[in-house]
């Protein structure tokens, strides 16, 4: 969940690994949930692919080398990738992205060499294998006898777990819902985990035709492919795809926006639920063609929870994913993704990251964010969601940074407790095979953010990605920075102090989101 990373306590991956929720959450995913991913590499060979031409003294790892885009450049770049122990898996011809794949140390260091690569990289510390996310801790789920008794006192016109739902009235999508649910012709695609599109609060709002598998590079297309690789450990997706869009049909929870569709492109390994950017790459430009209006990021690229560009490693994933994303922007698609889980402010000078590379043996560094960004929540044009919690002050986990976060969006969080029936801070939603469960992270807060994006464009079909997210700050209500220290587990140290200005500030951007001020004004 977080991808591994779907943003960052008790992040590892996250890649949803990413920025898996807080709740119980395996780290490694930057998913921004409280589930936190578990650092773990690999990437499975797609279907149909040779196991490898590559001549080679080292195991073989996966690479994104990046060129000019004219046809000649790109054919004379894969030629030499062949001629240098390297394997094409696939090229991006429209943004210059290459995936390949070498058994040979210096493959990198060689394909750099050539005339018209402009960065080029490894994706991964360890070798090739069969896919973190970013919550914050492990899911919980409801039981059977408490969804009874929570349904026996939902009011007319709520959904029967909607009591418990804080969420929704947090940002006034409960009351956005009757004006307008959003459009059947908008898709947020869940780039993440996978999803269960059989749930029943998913199945009426999912979009096959939208979805696909992403792992390796290329895009698998048929029938299932995104659904999750292990259901009972790879629920991020269905989590977050349901806070956008469960369905209001008598069922379950109700999702910010009920009535656009909802589409997976599963981007984590097998075993190890890592986002790698050859996966990524593929997904941004797979919801670009397909006709995706918005894409939720509760990730962050794996191995390297900040993307420095000194390493030329690093530099190229994040040069790949930057061009990815940037196509989809310009193609007409809003990229939101979570910020993260570490409790960092993006804005500081120096951060120290303990947990990259998290697909091998972490090492401790100390990265300036400004030239090291958290890819692809920094990226340019990627709207960046810090998490809020019920009384709608800053996640205890959640970054931060002036500058750096456009906006907030409900993430949870267990300092913050909401009043009975619901008393658990945290974000409840679907889950694989029927169930619903508790989650929370800055993973838990993008989706929050996609789907009020999606009700915006709902609104206001002809708009560009720049205009949706103009509105998205002007409606945005800000609480302004915290008048006392911030302290939100009451050990009397602060920790984190907010700047700025009570429109503009380092814990809230331009402020939480607004779902009923998207489809009313």
């Amino acid at each position: 969940m977080a991808h591994h990373r779907p943003a960052h306590p008790g992040a590892g991956r996250p890649g949803i690994r990413r920025r898996r929720a807080l709740a119980a959450v395996p780290a490694g995913l930057a998913l921004t949930a409280s589930l936190v991913l578990l650092p773990q590499a690999a990437s499975a060979i797609p279907r149909g692919a040779p196991a490898s031409t590559a001549t080679a003294d080292g195991p073989t790892l996966s690479y994104v080398v990046n060129t000019a885009t004219d046809r000649g450049t790109v054919g004379a770049v894969k030629k030499a990738i062949t001629a240098s122990h390297g394997m094409v898996v696939t090229a991006y011809e429209p943004i210059g992205v290459i995936i390949a794949r070498s058994g040979d140390p210096d493959f990198a260091k060689t394909i750099r060499q050539v005339r018209g690569v402009q960065s080029a990289g490894a994706t991964r510390t360890a070798p090739l294998t069969a896919a973190a996310t970013t919550e914050v801790g492990r899911p919980e789920k409801v039981a059977e006898k408490q969804r009874k008794a929570v349904a026996a006192r939902a009011t007319a016109g709520q959904e029967p777990l909607e009591p418990l739902q804080w969420d929704l009235p947090a940002i006034k999508a409960d009351r956005a819902a009757k004006v307008n649910p959003g459009s059947r012709k908008v898709t947020v695609a869940v780039i993440d985990t996978g999803v269960d599109d059989t749930h029943p609060d998913l199945a009426p709002n999912f979009s096959r035709a939208q979805s696909a598998s992403c792992v390796g590079g290329v895009a698998d297309t048929s029938p299932g492919a995104w659904r999750p690789w292990d259901p009972a450990e790879d629920y991020h997706g269905t989590h977050v795809a349901g806070e956008i869009a469960a369905a209001r049909n008598g069922v379950g929870v109700a999702g910010v926006a009920p009535g656009v569709k909802v589409s997976a492109i599963k981007v984590s390994e097998p075993t190890t639920s890592l986002f790698y950017a050859e996966s990524v790459v593929c997904a941004f430009v797979f919801a670009a063609d397909h006709g995706v209006e918005v894409t939720n990021n509760s990730y962050y690229v794996d191995p390297w929870k900040y993307n420095c560009a000194a390493d030329p490693d690093q530099k190229a994933i994040a040069d790949a994913v930057g061009r990815a994303s940037a196509y989809a922007q310009r193609k007409g698609v809003v990229n939101v993704a979570s910020a993260g889980n570490s409790g960092h402010d993006l804005a500081a000078g120096s951060l120290t990251d303990t947990t990259s590379p998290n697909d091998t043996t972490p090492v401790e560094r100390t990265v300036d964010p400004s030239v090291c960004p958290d890819v692809p929540a920094q990226l340019p044009g990627v709207v960046t969601v810090a998490a809020t919690g019920v009384t709608s002050a800053k996640s205890y986990y959640s970054n931060y940074g002036l500058g750096q976060i456009d906006v907030a969006g409900p993430g949870g969080d267990k300092y913050q407790v909401p009043e009975l029936p619901a008393k658990d801070g945290r974000i409840l939603s679907t889950m694989p095979g029927g169930d619903y469960a508790y989650l929370q992270g800055t993973s838990m807060a993008s989706p929050h953010v996609a789907g009020v994006a999606a009700l915006l464009k709902s609104a206001h079909p002809g708009s560009s990605p720049q205009e949706i997210q103009w509105l998205l700050k002007a409606q945005a209500d800000n609480p302004g920075c915290p008048t006392g220290p911030y302290d939100p587990d009451g050990d009397g140290d602060t920790d984190a102090t907010c700047t700025g200005t009570k429109h503009i500030n380092s814990f809230y951007g331009y402020g939480i989101v607004d779902a009923l001020d998207a489809v009313a004004r």
